[in-house]
């Protein structure tokens, strides 16, 4: 049989003491915020990535909109020179609108009319996002020709 000091003994070496205890919340909390933590940087990543996605989306749309829009067709079925946009509503988004200026590239090539072909186009986006009103400007370089869409309708109208 144990004696009266082995079973106290015994006791007093089972389980866990209030400090082991202490310290291993203490180091499951820590891993627990560094975790938190990661999920909502990574929460923003996402948010920012979408953001960025949907403001490249309005951009093409603004530059398909703008190969119809900026150089409107003239007399001899040429594009004529360039007009300024503005407060026009981005294609398939309703929030969001859009300004443009356009000024010729110095010593660019030159039309068949004799004006000049190549354009700095800024592009100025304003959009509501959460509530708040946000704007971009960009900056792209167009040629001033008839619109994809009229060259299609030209050669599809041609009849062999």
């Amino acid at each position: 049989m144990r004696t009266q000091q082995q079973r106290s003994t015994a006791k007093n070496k089972a389980g866990f003491t209030l400090l082991e205890v202490i310290l291993a919340v203490g180091i499951l909390a820590l891993g627990m915020t560094s975790v938190l933590g990661l999920f909502t940087f990574g929460a923003a990543l996402t948010q920012a990535a979408a953001l960025r996605t949907e403001s490249s989306g309005m951009i093409e749309s603004i530059t398909q909109d703008l190969e119809i829009k900026l150089f409107p067709p003239g007399e001899n079925g040429m594009p004529s020179e360039p007009t300024d946009l503005e407060n026009q509503q981005v294609p398939g988004v309703e929030r969001a609108r859009y300004n443009v200026t356009s000024v010729p590239v110095e010593g660019g090539p030159m039309a068949e009319d004799g004006g000049p072909l190549e354009y700095e186009v800024r592009i100025q986006v304003s959009f509501e996002t959460r509530g708040v009103r946000r704007s971009r400007t960009y900056e792209t370089r167009l040629l001033r020709q008839r619109s994809f869409a009229e060259r299609m309708r030209q050669r599809l109208s041609r009849k062999p």
